[in-house]
């Protein structure tokens, strides 16, 4: 898988770690950005996404949304695909 990946996520937060496991599975190296405890980040992650939740999952430069659009996005069999797409921003 050639995208890298970011992800805002909390250190309780069972979506997180849901989506982690997939995308682990998957031999995916994930950049994790914590908001927990850190406001600016927090901040960042609603700045860049207009959502309030996490996790908040970036594939490149697209944001895909959270746990059960990256579910989604599996089921439809097209996770593998986005992973190795070119997301970049021209």
């Amino acid at each position: 898988m050639n995208n890298p990946v970011t992800m805002y996520t909390s250190a309780w937060c069972g979506y997180c770690h849901r989506a982690r496991v997939l995308l682990q599975t998957k031999g995916v190296e994930i950049e994790e950005l914590v908001i927990d405890g850190n406001p600016e980040l927090r901040n960042e992650m609603i700045d860049r996404t207009g959502r309030h939740t996490v996790p908040q999952i970036f594939v490149g430069d697209l944001h895909i949304g959270g746990s059960n659009e990256l579910g989604e996005l599996e089921r439809m069999g097209k996770l593998d695909a986005l992973l190795a797409a070119d997301t970049s921003a021209a």
